[in-house]
């Protein structure tokens, strides 16, 4: 029976949802009948996939700018642990997969407790090895930003996760959705975050040697708020380091001191999302 209309409209958006998410992809694999029909299928969704014929630095996997690695232990050799448990280590936000032959179930145990997401064994089929994948970088991306119930109050400002937006009063402070993102992120920690756990948290995957997005990106948001809120100040920086959100009021009188009121959402047709 030929799919319905219907059925074939909703393929069709899962198939431009996974195109436009561009998700960062690296095999380490030796096998090129495997890597063929992976290629191919990776190709048909639009993701952007190298592979590599043996295993390369943490650094150079920071270059990248990968969401998930997948390892055949087989090609690593006798260092494959000690070489999983770096890159895992080095690298908390990017989701591992061990896609190799035949183990032992101690194998599987150890390479999923040093800090691989999954153990697939081959032979398997490129889609079950992709969604896979695709639920590893779900399961990070949810660790890293998980969703706020109610607005919070925070100085003058109302963040609104809901809207995806922040106000100041009724007023938008007009934030684009990366810059609401951080703001999100800082205001739910109460310590220095550095600028690679800002990067890794928000874009979903490492930041390269030299990289100023969230110098750059965090100064935009500095120069909203200071707009909306010429009296506070929000964000504070720690040379060398990141950044830390504490609302103070510019005359000393520390923000610090007002707690963050939760704010139960309810329909306010007063707001917009712009």
């Amino acid at each position: 029976m030929p799919p319905d209309g219907s059925d074939v409209q909703v393929a069709s958006a899962a198939a431009s949802q996974r195109t436009q998410n561009r998700l960062r992809l690296a095999v380490v694999d030796r096998d090129p009948g495997f890597m063929q029909v992976l290629a191919n299928r990776l190709d048909a969704l639009g993701w952007e996939h190298r592979s590599l014929q043996s295993a390369v630095t943490a650094d150079a996997l920071v270059s990248m700018r990968l969401n998930a690695l997948v390892l055949d232990v087989a090609v690593l050799g006798p260092g494959s642990w000690e070489y999983l448990e770096r890159v895992c280590a080095r690298l908390p936000g990017l989701a591992v997969i061990i896609c190799t032959g035949p183990s032992s179930v101690a194998q599987r145990v150890r390479g999923l407790r040093i800090g691989a997401d999954a153990w697939i064994s081959k032979p398997c089929h490129a889609e079950e090895l992709i969604c896979v994948i695709e639920a590893a970088i779900r399961r990070h991306r949810r660790n890293e930003m998980p969703e706020l119930e109610a607005a919070a109050e925070v100085g003058e400002i109302t963040v609104r996760p809901d809207l995806y937006q922040a106000y100041a009063g009724e007023a938008s402070l007009e934030l684009t959705a990366r810059e609401f993102e951080i703001l999100q992120l800082l205001t739910q920690s109460d310590r220095v975050l550095r600028r690679e756990e800002i990067y890794e948290r928000v874009w979903g995957y490492a930041m390269a040697h030299g990289d100023r997005s969230v110098d750059v990106f965090v100064r935009k948001l500095r120069q909203k708020l200071r707009t909306a809120s010429p009296e506070w100040s929000y964000i504070h920086t720690h040379f060398g380091v990141g950044y830390r959100f504490a609302p103070e009021r510019d005359d000393g009188t520390a923000g610090e001191a007002d707690p963050i009121v939760v704010v139960e959402l309810g329909p306010d047709p007063e707001l917009s999302l712009r």
